[in-house]
């Protein structure tokens, strides 16, 4: 294309009228709620069941999984994997196609589900896919969907700007952590309250509704977590065999009247309550100070190393070639 087809082209677009602006029937406010996690703390597994539970209760839901792993839909679709969007909008371009909405939703007992997928290993950025499957799900017509939630399965050990998007542009109202007694999970939960508080003081709005324990063996280092940082604990989910069983098993426990049922119903209930708060994050000593030393490692000091260290015997150092003149 020539400068001056270019420069036409530029000047149709721009030409171009703006959509009108909506006049019709205002929809009740949905709420957007960004949950996140370390890798293997169990958010995948607890939103899967918390969005049927919302479902069952008449809620529409909308779960969408933004974890190159895409396991939140395989929990809830009973381990088949969906067609995520990245890789449905590659293959749609190279044919020349566009994407629709059946091409990269399912839905199951009530619960509507996407995944945004994300790149394979070593060949891209996961944060860019989660920017690009967001601006295709508003071409698809988001803003217009109307449901009562959408709940967003995010890594919370993986710190790209992509990943961090809810938080940093207003689009989610809150968010919730997930983790268990174990230094790892909450040090990534401590994190994303940090993220929180940053883009606070940056004038965001976004705040952290709380937390949900997963695996609770009742060490409580997790609720003293909470407590630290000023948040609620929403649900505790415990350490059971029977649900790590069916977890594994790709079963969802959510279910009314299910032995697991009350547990999601109350955590159902908490969710959709919760107001944003804004928390109070620790520092590493604070962190390491919920576990005992001994668990930790806590009681290790810092001893410095000298240049003799790092030589692996005897230094003396060597006179300076630097000239120093005699003060006039």
């Amino acid at each position: 294309m020539t400068m001056l087809e270019t420069d036409t082209a530029l000047r149709d677009e721009a030409a171009i009228e703006p959509d009108p602006v909506h006049t019709g029937e205002v929809r009740k406010e949905t709420q957007i709620i960004a949950i996140y996690g370390k890798g293997g703390s169990g958010k995948s597994f607890a939103l899967s069941n918390l969005s049927y539970m919302m479902a069952q209760q008449g809620k529409r839901v909308l779960l969408i999984g933004c974890d190159p792993k895409s396991d939140t839909t395989s929990l809830l679709f009973g381990g088949k994997s969906c067609p995520t969007i990245i890789e449905t909008s590659s293959r749609k371009k190279a044919a020349g196609e566009s994407v629709s909405i059946e091409d990269v939703c399912f839905q199951r007992d009530g619960v509507f589900a996407m995944e945004l997928g994300g790149p394979e290993v070593g060949r891209g950025c996961g944060g860019r896919g989660i920017i690009h499957g967001f601006e295709l799900m508003e071409n698809l017509g988001f803003h217009e969907w109307g449901f009562d939630y959408v709940l967003l399965d995010f890594l919370g050990d993986v710190v790209c700007g992509g990943f961090g998007l809810p938080i940093a542009r207003d689009m989610c109202q809150k968010v919730i952590v997930v983790g268990s007694n174990d230094l790892q999970s909450l040090y990534v939960a401590n994190n994303v309250c940090k993220a929180v508080e940053y883009f606070r003081k940056m004038g965001g709005n976004v705040g952290v509704a709380g937390m949900i324990v997963n695996k609770d063996d009742g060490t409580g280092e997790a609720q003293g977590f909470a407590s630290a940082v000023d948040i609620p604990v929403l649900c505790a989910i415990p350490a059971d065999e029977d649900i790590r069983r069916k977890s594994a098993n790709y079963q969802i426990i959510g279910k009314p009247g299910g032995p697991w049922g009350s547990l999601f119903e109350e955590l159902a209930t908490n969710v959709a309550s919760a107001p944003p708060r804004q928390p109070r994050p620790l520092e590493q000593d604070g962190l390491l100070g919920l576990f005992s030393p001994e668990d930790t490692g806590g009681n290790v000091e810092l001893v410095p190393a000298t240049q003799a260290d790092m030589r692996g015997g005897s230094y003396a150092p060597k006179p300076s070639l630097e000239v120093i003149y005699d003060e006039a």
